[in-house]
């Protein structure tokens, strides 16, 4: 193989993170042409050694000490020698895509039902540190373009991801329903658990979003009919525990009222119906005994049994309505 005295990358595209030099064959005095956004970097033996920016380089054992140092290369001459060149594009790039591959499997934490989560968004990043990126992440491959950092990365963001979702619905309580409303929230904290894995291997993290988090259509409407009985049950339950607390005002007036001779609540009383009747007769019960309480013209005194009656919708026993219309009855008794 001839010996290379001149090296040089033009990149047809900008999707190149690192490309190797095709020719290992060098000597000293060859030019070495890095540039804008660029970096070159000689690599023997494993070792990540000198590193030139920008500009026109001339090959000299002052300009590579630790290569020259490494190969033991005589003074003077064009003394040919072999080592690996990188060039390394230092151009941030904004428009990576991530996604799931798979969807994340998750509980639901308010309807506690078993979900797969997806997502999917963007993320920018540029080489930071030339000489741990090339050490670590390229090794033996001929080039590293955008598409294969991408791959390796998305693994780390996708694990990431089940994390801070996990935590959003544990911690938090947040439901599915809500959670496209954290977005912003989500990538962030993806974004700050990230950024030590990527500056490992010589990359700073730019920009990060999550721009949708979605699950199924078969399984959201399997939730939605979750949610929708579980909705049902709840306003049911609540219509029962309003009815049972109107009937125990009911059952405290009346023995309040049993403390008392005469009386509708104390005839009521004094016929067997008293507070061991208990709760299980529910809404029923309370409505016949509200019933049973309304004074009924005629007889009686009419004045006393306004002042009942009056004392019934106070309780809360009877409603404006009824009050008004017992009322009347009264009146018209007269």
């Amino acid at each position: 193989m001839a010996i290379i005295d001149r090296l040089k990358h033009d990149a047809t595209s900008d999707d190149w993170f690192v490309w190797k030099f095709p020719s290992d064959e060098l000597r000293l005095g060859a030019q070495l042409i890095v540039n804008e956004s660029q970096e070159a970097l000689f690599f023997k033996g494993g070792q990540a050694l000198d590193l030139f920016g920008p500009g026109r380089h001339t090959l000299t054992t002052a300009n590579i000490p630790l290569l020259y140092k490494l190969v033991n290369l005589p003074f003077g001459g064009e003394t040919p020698f072999a080592a690996e060149v990188w060039f390394i594009n230092k151009h941030a790039k904004r428009d990576l895509r991530w996604g799931t591959a798979t969807p994340i499997p998750l509980r639901e934490p308010v309807l506690g039902y078993p979900i797969s989560v997806r997502a999917h968004g963007q993320w920018g990043v540029r080489v930071k540190d030339s000489r741990s990126l090339v050490s670590q992440l390229v090794a033996t491959l001929r080039d590293c373009r955008g598409d294969r950092v991408n791959s390796y990365f998305k693994g780390e963001i996708v694990q990431r991801l089940s994390v801070a979702v996990a935590k959003l619905f544990t911690e938090r309580k947040a439901s599915i329903f809500e959670i496209n409303a954290k977005l912003t929230e989500i990538a962030g904290a993806i974004a700050d658990d990230t950024r030590g894995a990527f500056e490992r291997f010589g990359l700073e993290l730019t920009n990060f979003n999550v721009e949708r988090i979605s699950i199924p259509d078969d399984e959201l409407k399997k939730l939605q009919d979750v949610l929708g009985k579980k909705m049902e049950i709840e306003q049911i339950s609540g219509a029962q525990l309003g009815a049972a607390y109107t009937t125990m005002r009911t059952f405290d007036t009346l023995e309040k009222a049993a403390e008392t001779e005469g009386g509708v609540a104390g005839n009521l009383l004094a016929g067997g119906l008293g507070v061991g009747l208990g709760l299980g007769a529910g809404i029923p019960a309370g409505q016949q005994i509200g019933k049973a309480m309304v004074p009924e013209p005629p007889g009686g005194d009419p004045k006393l049994r306004l002042q009942e009656l009056k004392g019934l919708f106070t309780e809360g026993l009877i409603s404006l309505e009824e009050f008004e219309r017992h009322k009347k009855r009264i009146l018209d008794s007269l």
